[in-house]
């Protein structure tokens, strides 16, 4: 009786396994809440500008052919008490250029963050330049930040009467630390009682595991799905806490992503990217090559001696074509990503040509996957 028992059991534990076993290889790859969902009011919000560059060693704007950099130079000496209306002002050393940066989240007034800048004329490099006061606006129109300082570029240019080399582009350059914030963003995380995650690849599926986590972890139903997008999380009754150590407990949960079956193809470089749970029923395809080659071998022609002929040019071109056939090759039905391209290798052909037959093969309704061309 109890060896009737002991197989009865261990029959029931292997059925189960059978089970469960093709199950969670099909699900996707495990990941942390704060690596697949953006909070909300946790963002950067991003920031431009337009100053002046000077101190360039004669590579700066031809005032000639950026009117704006003239009167943005007059304007900015006008205001320091230097009058130069109607003067002919002839610099090379100073460069209009667009300042931009990203307001971290929560930055305090004070602070300070790194600045991006470009040329905005035809300026040839602005190595050794500094940017002067630039004010930095949101989109709002309101000043969050103010710029200024040394700039570092990556690149650097070099020219000679004959000769030039350039390296990297020298007509954009960073400031580290070279914004000081000086207005903040009115919101108040800790105060909130709601929040909404975002998921930055939006699946209903992976949408209602982050809830069902969620709702484990704090044993109340605290996290609800409102689309593939988006779930909203609310803070429980009698929670010993703000909205901030719930989000900090939350972001550490593990749960199983998933993601739709698609095909990305960028057609200019001939990448393809397949995902895991392409599939394709059994289909026959056949591909073949036609290359056309045209050669042309100009002849000169000589008259004879002492004749009233002229030198002449006959043409003379060469046409090959050949065609190479690959047999009616049959892909099975697939179960796996490799087995797939297993199959497609097996027709010996280039990725280009591959991007077409899979084409074709969703046309005819055997590819279950989506096909997005970049």
């Amino acid at each position: 009786m109890p060896n009737r028992l002991f197989r009865t059991i261990a029959a029931t534990i292997l059925s189960v396994a059978l089970v469960v076993a093709p199950l969670t290889s099909v699900q996707g790859a495990p990941a942390r809440i704060k690596d697949i969902v953006d909070m909300e009011g946790i963002r950067e919000n991003q920031l431009v500008g337009y100053g002046l560059v000077v101190g360039l060693n004669g590579t700066g704007d031809s005032l000639n052919n950026s009117p704006f950099t003239r009167q943005s130079l007059q304007s900015m000496l006008e205001r320091l008490g230097v009058n130069t209306q109607g003067e002919n002002v002839r610099t090379a050393n100073v460069a209009a250029v667009m300042v931009t940066a990203n307001l971290p989240p929560f930055a305090t007034q004070g602070s300070r963050m790194d600045v991006s800048v470009a040329a905005l004329g035809d300026s040839d490099s602005l190595q050794g330049g500094t940017l002067l006061v630039t004010p930095l606006l949101g989109a709002d129109g309101e000043v969050y930040a103010i710029a200024q300082g040394p700039v570092v570029i990556n690149g650097f240019s070099a020219q000679g009467d004959a000769a030039s080399v350039i390296s990297g582009v020298p007509t954009t350059g960073r400031i580290s630390s070279g914004a000081l914030i000086e207005r903040e963003i009115d919101f108040h995380l800790g105060s909130q009682q709601s929040l909404r995650l975002a998921l930055r690849n939006p699946d209903l599926t992976t949408a209602r595991r982050i809830a069902l986590a969620v709702n484990d972890f704090i044993g109340a139903p605290t996290a609800v799905p409102e689309d593939p997008a988006t779930v909203r999380l609310t803070l429980p009754r009698g929670f010993n806490g703000n909205i901030v150590d719930l989000l900090t407990d939350i972001e550490q949960l593990i749960v199983q992503t998933d993601q739709p079956a698609k095909i990305v193809i960028d057609e200019n470089s001939g990448i393809i990217v397949m995902g895991k749970d392409v599939r394709v029923s059994s289909v026959a395809v056949a591909q073949s090559n036609l290359t056309v080659t045209i050669a042309e071998n100009p002849q000169v022609v000589q008259p004879n001696p002492l004749s009233a002929g002229q030198t002449a040019v006959e043409a003379n071109t060469n046409l090959n074509v050949n065609q190479s056939d690959t047999a009616l090759q049959v892909v099975e039905e697939s179960v796996t990503l490799q087995q797939l391209v297993d199959g497609l290798n097996a027709l010996g052909i280039s990725p280009r040509d591959l991007i077409a037959i899979l084409q074709a093969i969703k046309a005819t309704g055997a590819l279950q996957a989506e096909i997005e061309v970049l």
